[in-house]
């Protein structure tokens, strides 16, 4: 188990990832698409990476919108792993 980020630390890591924000303790970021079928395939596209780093985020997907959402339920909070999968997926 890797160990909780502490708020500065996760205030250092958050300026090298665009478009993300902290809320509640996860690390949240919306990805808009032109239509759903695009939202969809960037799904596809994530799923694997997710996978093989054995850290799933919680996905929520709409019309032209993926919202993801990493955090690390075992830590009770943001841990590296988070970050690093964050700083891994596609713009």
């Amino acid at each position: 188990m890797m160990n909780r980020l502490t708020d500065s630390e996760i205030s250092d890591r958050l300026r090298s990832l665009e478009g993300w924000e902290v809320r509640d303790s996860r690390l949240v970021k919306a990805f808009k698409f032109k239509d759903f079928m695009s939202a969809v395939r960037f799904v596809d596209e994530i799923a694997p990476l997710a996978e093989a780093e054995g850290h799933h985020p919680d996905l929520q997907v709409g019309w032209g919108k993926v919202v993801v959402e990493l955090t690390s339920h075992d830590a009770g909070g943001l841990t590296e792993k988070d970050f690093e999968v964050a700083a891994r997926l596609p713009e």
